[in-house]
């Protein structure tokens, strides 16, 4: 499959073909950051079985926490698409903003002025050295695609997202949009 030249905002889809990668098996990452120095994401359809009142009982909301990456598992990351409330973020691209000052995040949940389709909470994150996404890429470890979604893909609905995008591919990949997730399954 043709994909594109990925770049800060760009999805990446698993290829069926990576079959027992504990992290990254039927994943979609969001690029938060793409340099020749390296890449940073979040893996957008991976819940855990916490929420964010489990992990910091002073915010009294249960808002699902994801796994975003194997980088960094013991610390929490956020996106989220309402910049004008949460001081310090930075742009990924397409109204979806990274990170910004936890505190205030915390008082806005607490004031239920952020809802959870503002907000995705990660333990951990994507991270590729200079060249390793580059090489995953020549040997098609994942396909590039724009997020056609933009700032809606934080209330995107995971347990779907990778037979969807499986389904939208069409041809090979349809046959795989069913297939169970662990092949001896079959």
């Amino acid at each position: 499959m043709i994909t594109m030249k990925p770049k800060k905002g760009s999805l990446l889809i698993a290829e069926p073909s990576i079959i027992g990668d504990v992290s990254f098996n039927r994943s979609i990452v969001l690029l938060a950051d793409y340099t020749n120095e390296g890449s940073i994401g979040f893996i957008l359809n991976k819940p855990l079985d916490y929420t964010i009142k489990d992990l910091i009982p002073e915010i009294d909301v249960n808002f699902k926490v994801y796994n975003g990456g194997p980088v960094e598992q013991d610390n929490l990351y956020f996106i989220h698409k309402v910049p004008d409330l949460i001081p310090d973020s930075i742009e990924i691209s397409l109204g979806i903003f990274w990170g910004g000052d936890f505190n205030v995040v915390a008082d806005l949940i607490a004031n239920n002025q952020i809802k959870e389709k503002d907000i995705r909470f990660f333990l951990g994150y994507s991270g590729w050295d200079s060249d390793q996404l580059d090489q995953e890429l020549l040997v098609n470890s994942w396909v590039v695609t724009e997020n056609v979604y933009q700032n809606n893909i934080i209330e995107k609905d995971y347990e779907s997202f990778w037979k969807e995008k499986m389904l939208e591919f069409g041809g090979e990949y349809s046959i795989w949009s069913n297939a169970p997730e662990n092949p001896s399954y079959n």
